[in-house]
């Protein structure tokens, strides 16, 4: 790679700052650490239409370049979320869809992208709120309502906030490799690079966020993963009866108390693989009983084994 790739974020008026901010370190680090093999892999460029301050959603101010100031080519043009609308950018967008390498957004992003006909035909995700009117714009748009980010060839779209860190880690491994990817990762403190199949929503902490009534019982359900838990032994814990305590929890958490304790063993298990637990003793802790209940519920539930997610993870 003889120059730098240009990394161009289009910024508009109450951008999301941390749509911004989140992926901006990402891109940020190779240049600062030497993780990549150049000096300087990125040229990073935050622009506007007009140029000059951007004010973002939370009042911080970026200041940007005009558009039509910024070199060519671009190798990667970003367009991050606040606005589920910016038909100012239509234009702009479609005259450089043809000629950039890869086309992003994050969050809201995606719906700016649908507004420009940039998505139809293809796969694309967004903010979880949000899904449901970029599927209301039309062109064919295949919307992946629960994904972290989704690629379709140049197209890349991630979800809401914190999952452009996600997805400049995943342009990033694309360029670069995982082992560059991931030294990143853990300079920033994220706990994993996670892959863009995963959920948008952390089930242990919606079950668990939902309903304060169960916290006691949730906390003792972590502490007892290992143990029989079925709906006797929970209701006994909670002083009610199994068919009382089936209802209220069900109405309370959204989930029936099966599917919760999986979420959690789940939860549990990864965190012990990230730990370097063997798989007979993760099995045995988390209440799977034995190694092949443990991948079974792996791949069910993320399309991997346990001693894959241990090595892309870990």
């Amino acid at each position: 790679m003889a120059e730098p790739r240009r990394i161009v974020f289009l910024l508009y008026e109450q951008v999301n700052v941390l749509d911004v901010a989140g992926p901006l370190e990402v891109f940020s680090q190779p240049n600062r650490n030497g993780f990549a093999p150049f000096a300087t892999p990125y040229d990073i460029v935050l622009a506007s239409l007009a140029g000059g301050p951007v004010a973002t959603s939370a009042g911080a101010v970026f200041m940007t370049v005009a558009l039509a100031d910024v070199a060519r080519p671009i190798d990667t043009l970003i367009v991050p979320g606040g606005q589920p609308s910016a038909p100012a950018l239509t234009p702009v967008l479609q005259a450089l869809a043809g000629s950039v390498r890869r086309l992003c957004s994050v969050c809201t992003g995606a719906l700016i992208l649908a507004e420009a006909g940039l998505l139809a035909g293809r796969r694309a995700t967004t903010h979880w709120d949000y899904t449901a009117r970029l599927a209301a714009l039309g062109g064919r748009i295949d919307v992946v309502p629960d994904a972290l980010y989704v690629r379709d060839g140049a197209v890349w779209t991630a979800a809401g906030i914190s999952a452009g860190i996600d997805l400049a880690l995943a342009l990033v491994e694309d360029d670069f490799g995982h082992a560059v990817a991931m030294r990143i990762a853990r300079q920033m403190v994220v706990f994993l690079k996670r892959p863009g199949g995963q959920s948008q929503f952390s089930q242990p902490l919606a079950i668990q966020s939902r309903d304060a009534r169960f916290a006691g019982l949730h906390a003792w359900i972590r502490a007892n993963l290992h143990r029989r838990l079925d709906v006797g032994t929970l209701a006994a814990q909670m002083a009610m009866s199994p068919r009382s305590f089936a209802r209220h929890y069900l109405a309370a958490t959204g989930q029936t108390p099966a599917r919760a304790i999986a979420a959690l063993r789940l939860e549990a298990a990864g965190s012990q693989l990230l730990a370097g637990d063997s798989l007979k003793r993760i099995a045995q802790q988390c209440g799977f009983g034995d190694e092949q209940a443990l991948r079974r519920a792996f791949l069910r539930e993320y399309g991997v084994t346990p001693q894959d997610y241990r090595q892309r993870f870990g």
